[in-house]
């Protein structure tokens, strides 16, 4: 099978042609709703030949604004067999944001999911000279000219399916390895976002090497939630259909507890801020627990932790009745809270941190984690059975080559690299050097045996006024272990010290205001002297056994949470470090001003 798949049009007709009956499943109407593969592949065949009836040219771009559904799939495949470039668009942006993209892309068709998705694109049709046709795939299509349902856009092409079945077959012959696929535009965390071109070939080769570290079998069935505009769940899901395994989609974020124990999926992949959140719940409901479970909680996962720490060092689990009475008690509730038929999850889009990690995974719930960009496929290194070590995101794919810079940036070259930069041959120029090594802009290493290890972006090193350099994403891991600090953002480039933005966690703060009877007002929070005493503490904590230079000399609380609307993290829930110092300019170097008059630095 793996011999003959060469683009994702094979990928497609490979799982069409599997028979099954729930190879894709959505929640609609309060019900699970299996789609078989012969239901799928009528209607990303007739939907593809609809496109063409609509005049999309192999080469012309298509893009997709909807959250994760199995149309997405059907709209992807259907525009790739045509030849064409898909473009996602994460359903989370604002309008503003998403008349940029389109018009960089010049996408002449675009599908959109809901009336909210719709009312964005009505909003700024007319600042899109190039896009002509909007597929309506949930809301009503408005009565007018190149608007239609997406059951409309599928029987245009219904005809010519029925009649000629083997011109879609021609159609997506024509589609070779090196052809592009999709623009996928980057977050842009420093700068405007570039739209990273990768090839059918791109895609299926990072496929087919990530499949020999991750055991992703034909039996499982894999729940999808993180957005199909992300690099990495596109992946995964070409993965899950090139093994004919099932793909059920989440309904949202904020279902995801539910839906977790309704699909019971055998696999899934997040970034860390998932595992995070899903951490902070389990802690914060422990919290309020009476003190003897508090304490039979934390025996438990120092337990497993223990059990963990035997495996790195190539022992054998531990089969001691400890860590059997500590599984029965706790651990196996923490796993249950994935269903009964988890095997693993995969962790990418992020570094996950040591001891976020050993939490779940001393509780058996076993996650690998792996290593890439937007511009790799995204995949460059993972952890697997048989090959996995913590703190590192393990060896690279046996079709990638990996080699550490001079100044310790990791560089990779082999299939997996983009194309290039769409419009932009300087930036690409910049990115992929002559002897076609991709620059990542990650700072690590390889250990002795091979596994890759990442300790920073290159961009975001902070180098002190005294010439001395810190990483902030392992200090903000640190933090990030105070139970009241949900986000740090810490700053010190071209200053004589640290100092840390940070956003608190409310719930927990306002839970402690009523508990302590004191005033809570998000909007003066960085002006309460006893809130701001707290943090102090905290701060004082972190800062007990550092290096001087990577102590946090100065804070500010933030009065909200960032949001992808205005602008401070990105759809991947990566922070924008330059606009938020930019934004918060002001208050950033009062709170420097600050520190120096009181000569804590």
């Amino acid at each position: 099978m793996a011999s003959e798949i060469r683009t994702l049009c094979d990928i497609f007709r490979n799982a069409a042609a599997s028979g099954k009956p729930d190879l894709l499943l959505s929640k609609v109407g309060g019900q699970w709703r299996p789609i078989p593969a012969s239901d799928f592949a009528f209607t990303v065949r007739a939907l593809s030949l609809g496109l063409n009836a609509l005049g999309i040219q192999p080469g012309d771009r298509v893009a997709i604004l909807s959250e994760n559904r199995p149309e997405w799939a059907m709209a992807d495949y259907a525009i790739l067999c045509a030849g064409a470039w898909s473009v996602p668009i994460y359903p989370t942006l604002p309008a503003s944001q998403v008349a940029p993209l389109l018009n960089d892309s010049g996408s002449r068709a675009i599908f959109v999911s809901t009336p909210e998705q719709l009312t964005k694109v009505s909003r700024i049709h007319e600042q899109c000279p190039s896009l002509e046709y909007v597929i309506c795939i949930e809301a009503t299509a408005p009565a007018a000219e190149g608007y239609m349902s997406f059951g409309t856009a599928v029987d245009k092409g219904r005809a010519t399916l029925e009649m000629t079945p083997a011109l879609f077959d021609q159609r997506a012959d024509r589609v070779k390895p090196d052809d592009i696929a999709t623009i996928i535009y980057t977050s842009g965390t420093t700068g405007e976002p570039k739209g990273a071109m990768l090839t059918h070939g791109n895609f299926v080769e990072n496929v087919k090497g990530s499949l020999k570290n991750i055991p992703i079998t034909g039996d499982s069935v894999a729940l999808s939630f993180l957005p199909l505009s992300h690099v990495f769940e596109r992946m995964l899901d070409y993965a899950y259909l090139y093994q004919s395994s099932s793909i059920a989609y989440a309904e949202s974020i904020e279902k995801l507890k539910d839906n977790f124990l309704e699909v019971n999926p055998h696999c899934f992949g997040a970034v860390p801020r998932v595992y995070e959140k899903v951490q902070a719940r389990i802690l914060d409901k422990v919290a309020t627990a009476p003190a003897i479970r508090q304490k039979l909680f934390h025996w438990a996962v120092g337990v497993g932790r223990e059990n963990l720490e035997r495996q790195e060092r190539g022992e054998a689990p531990s089969s001691s009745f400890k860590l059997k009475l500590a599984d029965k008690l706790v651990l196996h509730k923490i796993r249950a809270l994935l269903g009964n038929r988890f095997r693993f999850a995969v962790s990418g889009g992020a570094p996950l941190s040591r001891e976020l990690a050993q939490f779940f995974l001393g509780a058996g719930v076993t996650i690998y984690e792996g290593y890439g960009l937007t511009e790799t496929s995204p995949v460059i290194a993972v952890n697997g059975p048989g090959a996995w070590k913590l703190g590192t995101v393990g060896h690279p794919l046996s079709n990638v080559e990996v080699r550490i810079a001079e100044d310790g940036e990791i560089l990779t070259r082999g299939p997996h690299v983009m194309k290039g930069y769409f419009h932009k041959p300087e930036a690409t120029a910049e990115a992929i050097d002559k002897e076609n090594w991709f620059h990542t802009g990650d700072i690590g290493l390889l250990d002795q045996k091979g596994f890759l290890v990442i300790t920073d972006r290159k961009k975001d090193l902070i180098v002190l006024t005294s010439g001395k350099k810190a990483a902030p994403q392992p200090i903000e891991n640190d933090l990030k272990k105070s139970p009241y600090i949900d986000m740090p953002i810490v700053l010190g480039d071209r200053h004589k010290f640290l100092a840390a933005l940070i956003v608190p966690k409310f719930d927990r703060l306002k839970e402690l205001a009523k508990e302590k009877q004191f005033e809570f007002v998000p909007e003066s929070i960085d002006a309460n002297p006893r809130i701001r005493a707290l943090f102090q503490e905290e701060i004082d904590k972190y800062n007990h056994d550092r290096p001087h230079h990577e102590q946090i000399r100065a804070f500010a609380l933030l009065p909200a949470d960032l949001t992808v609307e205005d602008g401070s993290i990105t759809p991947t829930l990566k922070v924008k470090r330059r606009i938020l110092e930019k934004r918060y300019q002001d208050l950033i170097q009062a709170m420097y001003q600050a520190a120096e008059r009181t000569h804590v630095a």
